[in-house]
């Protein structure tokens, strides 16, 4: 089930309009009698105003920012969730769940988390699927523990990685749209696969995992532009942030514009849900679902 904010804050910021014409008298009296000091008074009492006014605004707009980041108290309830994914590798297939915990990172389930694995070229950069389309024919999938991932891929021998052997392995760094992250990598075995598959060579490709349980990067440049994104949203490996959502009214609203159909899947989310209108998930300020809450950050460009 999940639910969001319908209770908007608002703030009422008072700014006087107009100045006591029995003062303004009394000022200029003043200054006719006592000369330049008064002047100068005036003058003192009019900075300390301003002082005061600039004062009052900067702890309003403190307030207020406070405010954007503190959850509402107040739910109604908009729909339910029909789908969970999550996506291992980058550009690669989603495992569908039944549950998850929420984390820093992202959704998981013991060693099985969100784009903790990428794709790399021979000097340390991503691959995704924009560049190389067959990567998405990768699957990978967890044995029961979530310890272990095996991958398939048509007209390949599945292969196996031991994901929690990867956690006592010495990182190296790697690149993730020109940003550096610590990574570790898988091995001579699957980074044969990778490039006979992807390649049709017997080197060239490796695959990398990401061992830390916490975000390392900085807000892309490109997406600063978007002031409630923060550092600590961009997840291990993640484009953007750590979670992604999508309604199955707005997958059918574009379907009927499009002349093949696609599936909530292409569009890579994390959770699907029915029961908002089209694009109603773009609006949304925080949303619950359990007893877990989230901050709409960005739009997703996809």
């Amino acid at each position: 089930m999940i639910d969001f904010c319908s209770i908007p804050f608002t703030f009422k910021h008072h700014i006087a309009r107009g100045t006591d014409p029995e003062m303004m008298s009394k000022l200029f009296d003043e200054t006719s009698s006592s000369g330049g000091n008064a002047v100068r008074n005036a003058l003192l009492v009019a900075a300390g105003v301003g002082v005061a006014t600039l004062a009052g605004y900067g702890i309003y707009k403190l307030a207020l920012k406070y405010l954007e980041n503190v959850p509402p108290k107040e739910w109604r309830r908009v729909g339910e969730i029909t789908d969970l994914h999550v996506y291992p590798i980058k550009s690669c297939g989603s495992v569908r769940v039944s549950e998850i915990n929420c984390s820093n990172l992202g959704p998981r389930i013991a060693l099985l988390r969100d784009r903790i694995f990428m794709v790399v070229q021979s000097d340390g950069s991503f691959i995704t699927g924009r560049g190389h389309p067959s990567l998405v024919m990768v699957q990978p999938r967890f044995d029961e523990n979530h310890e272990t991932m095996t991958l398939s891929a048509p007209g390949m021998m599945d292969i196996s990685v031991d994901v929690k052997r990867l956690l006592s392995v010495e990182p190296v760094k790697a690149s993730v749209w020109g940003q550096t992250v610590t990574a570790v990598d898988c091995g001579e075995e699957v980074a044969r696969w990778l490039s006979r598959f992807i390649l049709s060579e017997d080197f060239g490709l490796r695959l990398m995992f990401y061992p830390l349980d916490y975000p390392t990067r900085d807000v892309r440049e490109k997406n600063k532009i978007h002031l409630k994104l923060t550092a600590r949203d961009s997840g291990a490996l993640h484009d953007a942030t750590s979670y992604m959502l999508l309604s199955e009214a707005s997958v059918t609203d574009v379907n009927s514009r499009l002349e093949k159909p696609v599936t909530a899947v292409q569009y890579r989310p994390n959770m699907v849900v029915k029961g908002p209108g089209a694009f109603e998930e773009d609006d949304w300020k925080w949303i619950k679902i359990g007893e877990t809450i989230y901050k709409n950050v960005k739009p997703c460009t996809r």
